[in-house]
């Protein structure tokens, strides 16, 4: 990024701090604690100062004993200032990282399936859960944690100031060089952790890939190949981490070194004006050493609080970058699409995925309701295209695309899909049990409907015979079952939703005879009396097609019932089922 190197972002922190507005009670006492804890720390070394020159060498035990305890009083208070503060930073971190990673998963919810098309699913990850996670600890560690030490810093400069100005002169004058390095610091651990950022997200997005891929990895036999890949990724992960580990190891024995010199400065000067009867005091020297360690500790730690700060905002910028993200259909329609009889009009619609290459190119058609409409063609036709088109997950280029004659973008997103049920080729399941995976946690499907639909597609045998029936936990993607039975619960899933408009992707080329003769009567139960359009496969659905749509790149060369297309001379549709359908039957 250009600004891969500032500092600090002051303009993304406010925003962030946007999101504690719901907690201003608790940020409030968060903020108190931090401006008590800052006065509280700087009691302890000049009560000691007290007992030395005031119980100590004039050897008051009288004295001492009051002192002591009034320490210990401070002590206690110290400690339970620290327990809420601490307790509270990070239920503040916690609430709003809840708070965010809730908008971005919402967000993502709407988000364009070009957007998914375009995006590392790992990369996506990264950001709604380890980014997010990062967050909270600007709150937890960086932000409370800085303004409380910076607090205390100011007020033990100012104590320093008004108990001797000799001995903190001597104490500012090793200050400049840790303010110098704490800067430098600050600049290189920020492009630091932007690597480092970057590289967890490339990692991430490696593994998830292969993993989710890990079949064909292993059927070509790329298992040294992708070995070796991931061991190249991982060496920039680990260069990208002992890069600010190389900057950690510079920094902070500097910062040490500098304070040892300051306080054998004060020793030095302090026990030279001492031992001459000078107005500096041995309890002076002592509560300078103790204050002298109180300030430069506190600027070691908040170079340390920075990184955690720095790691903070680098994640909060690339989880802002995806919530600021426009990428949503537009539904501003205002139409409810409560009930529908299902009519459907595609008029000169144009379409491309990417700019400039049209995968739809000016198809008409109409679709009658309660008629099932084949749509055939060769791979890349742009078949499956119609399908996304009319659920909206894709924008059309131009032309129209109606339903009861109202086109589509006047129906809000929610009405229109809610009428429209989709079965894909490739069918994904939910780990979850196979009743959920139908329902989708749909509270209005109870078990005894889905019990019914099921007998009445003819899949309840199949289920009853898994274990735990309809309770079975079909794993990741559905990995417990065959692509006939995933295929089987989808057309469940579609039925129970009771939609006006079906659309089935109908492929059963990996499918074994008996889940193929289920999917058969499966069709035929759940397109009766429902507008449907299918991406035919079967001659059986082909033929019993109210009309036959055929595609060729991106067109319609053809329309019209399997009798008629079927008589065409040298007609697309002919050639397609001497050559490709009746095969697939005789086969």
């Amino acid at each position: 990024m250009a600004d891969s190197g500032k500092a600090f972002d002051l303009k993304l922190f406010k925003r962030l701090l946007g999101h504690t507005n719901n907690y201003r009670g608790t940020f409030i006492y968060v903020a108190i604690a931090a401006v008590v804890m800052s006065f509280l720390g700087v009691l302890r070394p000049l009560i000691m100062q007290k007992a030395i020159d005031e119980s100590i060498v004039p050897k008051d035990l009288e004295n001492l004993v009051f002192y002591i305890s009034l320490m210990i009083g401070i002590l206690l208070l110290e400690v339970i200032f620290m327990l809420t503060f601490i307790f509270f930073t990070n239920w503040l971190g916690q609430s709003v990282i809840r708070d965010i990673r809730v908008k971005l998963f919402d967000l993502m919810l709407s988000f364009k399936l070009k957007y998914y098309d375009t995006s590392a699913v790992g990369r996506l990850t990264t950001r709604a859960v380890n980014d997010i996670e990062t967050i909270s600890s600007i709150f937890s560690q960086g932000l409370f944690m800085i303004i409380s030490d910076l607090l205390k810093m100011i007020v033990i400069l100012g104590v320093m100031l008004y108990k001797s100005w000799q001995l903190t002169l001597i104490v500012m004058s090793i200050l400049p060089l840790i303010l110098y390095a704490t800067r430098v610091f600050q600049r290189a651990m920020k492009v630091a952790f932007e690597e480092v950022r970057a590289q967890v997200a490339n990692l991430n997005s490696f593994v998830q890939e292969r993993i989710t891929g890990m079949k064909i990895v292993q059927i070509f036999t790329r298992e040294k190949k992708e070995y070796n890949e991931f061991k190249a990724i991982n060496e920039k992960h680990k260069k990208a981490w002992i890069k600010t580990v190389w900057y950690n190891s510079i920094f902070f024995p500097i910062a040490e070194m500098a304070s040892s010199v300051a306080i054998g400065l004060v020793v030095w000067y302090g026990g030279l004006n001492a031992a001459e009867g000078g107005v500096i005091t041995l309890g002076a020297i002592v509560a300078f050493i103790e204050l002298s360690q109180m300030l430069f500790r506190p600027l070691r730690l908040i170079a340390d609080k920075f990184n955690t700060l720095q790691m903070g905002m680098v994640a909060a910028r690339r989880v802002f970058d995806v919530l600021d993200t426009k990428s949503n259909i537009d539904d501003s329609g205002t139409l409810l699409l409560e009930s529908t009889k299902g009519s459907i009009e595609f008029k000169n619609v144009r379409f491309s995925y990417v700019e400039e290459e049209e995968i739809i190119k000016d198809i008409s058609f109409k679709v009658a309701p309660g008629e099932t409409v084949a749509i055939v063609g060769a791979t890349g036709a742009g078949k499956s295209t119609i399908i996304n088109l009319l659920s909206r997950f894709y924008e059309i280029n131009s032309g129209a695309i109606l339903v009861d004659n109202k086109s589509i973008k006047s129906y809000t997103l929610k009405s229109l899909r809610s009428h429209i049920a989709v079965v894909l080729q490739d069918v994904f399941l939910f780990s979850n049990s196979v009743l959920n995976n139908i329902t989708l946690n749909d509270t209005s499907i109870s078990e005894e409907q889905v019990i019914n639909a099921a007998k009445k597609i003819g899949i309840h045998k199949f289920i009853s015979s898994l274990p735990n029936g309809y309770h079975y936990n079909v794993k990741e993607r559905g990995v417990m079952l065959s692509s006939g039975q995933r295929q089987l619960l989808a057309f469940l899933r579609a039925y129970v939703s009771n939609p006006s408009i079906l659309i089935l992707d109908e492929a059963t080329s990996s499918v074994d005879s008996y889940s193929e003769e289920m999917i058969q009567v499966a069709t035929e139960k759940i397109t009766k009396g429902r507008t449907s359009i299918i991406i035919a496969h079967r001659l059986a659905t082909i033929k019993k097609a109210d009309q036959i749509i055929v595609m060729e790149a991106g067109k319609i060369v053809e329309i019209g019932t399997h009798k008629e297309l079927i008589k065409k001379g040298n007609g697309y549709y002919k050639n397609l089922y001497e050559v490709q359908f009746l095969k697939k039957e005789a086969s």
